[in-house]
């Protein structure tokens, strides 16, 4: 097995005549703070054991 090389090879140079030409696109959304929730308060906390059986019994009979 060889070892690394002692020279490194850097990129390929490009073609004779290629044109590298780019075009920056904008991903930038806007967001509305006002309409969603606030990120300063906390969120609601999950519900207990109890009220989650409650809601699958509940669930469960409407089916």
């Amino acid at each position: 097995m060889t070892g690394p090389s002692s020279t490194p090879r850097g990129e390929r140079p490009g073609r004779p005549g290629a044109n590298w030409d780019t075009q920056l696109v904008r991903t930038e959304r806007v967001v509305d703070e006002t309409s969603g929730p606030d990120m300063n308060q906390p969120l609601p906390p999950h519900p207990n054991r109890a009220t989650r059986r409650a809601q699958a019994r509940a669930a469960r009979r409407k089916r």
